[in-house]
């Protein structure tokens, strides 16, 4: 019994081992439906990637790019123009002001009486020069009083000396007729050489009144002559202290700091009570109207124009295409307008491609769009369309 039931289980032992060989021999074969789906998934993938770069391809052929650009705008340092104590300071960091709004007021006092005590100098000076005026207008009247003397004493000369001539025609007269047997009495002629004498002295004494005249005139001009330049010296004294008073007004408008352009303030680094000097930086001032500055390489630059149309994203605002143009070229590059300029000469030249700044200006519809949230300094990615 025991040698008969042990034969099957040896028989069964290599026909096992056949049966797990031959799997070996003949593997299962796979379904070739995975093989299509890899390949025309590979293929989608190939096509996709083709596409891409092709994509790119033609980017580059009709756009220039670089991302080396930033916002920028006008940014206005706001500092004093002379010394003084700040009595308030009327804004805060971040705020909106309009243009001419006040932002710092400095203690006035002190311009306050420099102002009075040139007002008082120029009042003083104004009233030496109506005075001077006056004087220089008497002198004018005496000048004409002198000269109707002296017209007067010439008139009175005219007239002695007609009389003089009468009164010599006379007494010859007179002397003949006596002489030719007594025509005449001796009273008639005593009274012809009187009256010649008399119209003699007369005569010297009209002279020396002309000469008198004359002299009263001649002083009479001089102290016009003065009078006038005391008036040229006084108003000459007058527009000094009317310049001065400019000046002190100009100074008391100073301690009261406005703003010079609508924007926002920034960087505020003043508060009440500080001592400011001329110059010191109190705060700054935003304008909300930026552009763009661009540094594009020296050879991105061959078709580059003002008034090429521009795309605009900003790092700040993913997604959001902006629309802009270029406004202008910079004039050199921006080594050229570095503190230190590089000296090719030295001889120590590395060549490295240089970069042009390029203005670009954001269309008004893309400034509205974002309103007051364009911040100087941003980083930008611009892309110009050449072709």
């Amino acid at each position: 019994m025991s040698t008969t039931s042990t034969k099957p289980a040896a028989s069964s032992q290599p026909a096992a081992q056949a049966e797990h060989s031959s799997e070996h021999a003949h593997p299962k074969k796979r379904p070739a439906r995975s093989l299509t789906w890899k390949s025309a998934l590979l293929g989608i993938v190939i096509l996709g990637l083709a596409g891409w770069l092709g994509g790119l391809a033609i980017h580059a052929y009709r756009y220039v790019e670089t991302d080396n650009a930033y916002l920028a705008g006008h940014l206005h340092q706001v500092s004093p123009l002379q010394e003084g104590r700040v009595l308030a300071v009327l804004v805060t960091d971040n705020q909106t002001v309009n243009a001419g709004d006040v932002l710092v007021r400095l203690d006035p006092l002190e311009f306050e009486l420099a102002l009075q005590k040139s007002r008082a100098a120029m009042e003083q000076a104004r009233a030496q020069e109506a005075q001077t005026r006056a004087a220089a207008a008497q002198a004018d009247a005496q000048i004409t009083e002198a000269e109707a003397r002296v017209k007067q004493a010439v008139a009175q000369v005219a007239q002695t000396t007609a009389q003089l001539e009468l009164a010599r025609l006379t007494l010859t007269r007179d002397e003949q007729l006596f002489g030719k047997g007594g025509v005449i009495a001796q009273s008639d002629l005593d009274n012809a050489r009187s009256t010649f004498t008399a119209a003699e002295a007369a005569g010297a004494a009209n002279q020396a009144n002309v000469a008198a005249a004359e002299s009263s005139l001649g002083s009479a001009q001089a102290a016009q002559k003065s009078a006038h330049a005391q008036i040229a010296a006084a108003s000459a004294g007058l527009a000094v202290t009317e310049s001065a008073v400019r000046d002190a007004e100009r100074k008391l408008s100073y301690a009261t700091i406005t703003a010079p352009a609508a924007g926002r303030v920034g960087n505020k680094m003043v508060e009440a009570g500080n001592y400011v000097l001329p110059g010191q930086i109190l705060l700054s001032l935003v304008e909300p109207a930026p552009w763009i500055v661009a540094n594009f390489k020296e050879t991105q630059l061959t078709l580059l124009q003002p008034g090429q149309p521009v795309e605009i994203t900003i790092d700040a605002f993913p997604g959001t295409v902006l629309q802009g143009h270029i406004d202008s070229l910079s004039p050199a590059s921006g080594a050229q307008f570095a503190l230190l300029p590089p000296d090719n000469a030295s001889g120590n030249f590395n060549k490295v491609v240089q970069r042009v700044p390029v203005k670009i200006t954001l269309d008004q519809a893309s400034l509205s769009s974002l309103g007051d949230r364009l911040r100087l300094g941003y980083s930008v990615v611009v892309s110009v369309r050449i072709r």
